[in-house]
């Protein structure tokens, strides 16, 4: 599979390993054909953002030890679905996003414009 850029043009760099994340749990947001979910934001989660998630069916906070997941908590970066990440924009949720850990398949959901309005800096 291919590197995916991000939505900057440039190389996507990490965006957690402590939880690790990605759909391939490589800590980048990479998505390819296998990821149906579009797994392509690099979230800075907020308690917000979880309230609203696990609202509408995807509980981040929760630990699921089975799966390996230690559960999040406001602050932790993830990797969440394009879909939902605009789903709570819409919805006046949104958590802020690293732009150079967000692969460039997000811009399939939401404008770059929008995408840098929520953006937080790597040393954030």
């Amino acid at each position: 599979m291919e590197e995916n850029r991000n939505v900057l043009g440039g190389p996507l760099i990490p965006c957690s390993t402590d939880p690790l994340t990605g759909f391939y749990r490589d800590g980048k947001c990479q998505v390819g054909p296998d990821d149906l979910g579009c797994h392509a934001v690099c979230c800075v989660v907020t308690e917000e953002f979880l309230a609203f998630s696990r609202a509408s069916g995807n509980d981040l906070s929760t630990p699921a030890p089975l799966y390996g997941f230690p559960g999040l908590k406001p602050g932790d970066r993830w990797c969440v679905c394009a879909g939902r990440w605009k789903e709570a924009l819409d919805a006046g949720y949104a958590c802020p996003i690293v732009l150079e850990a967000t692969s460039e398949a997000a811009l399939r959901y939401v404008s770059r414009s929008i995408l840098e309005e929520y953006a937080v800096t790597e040393d954030d």
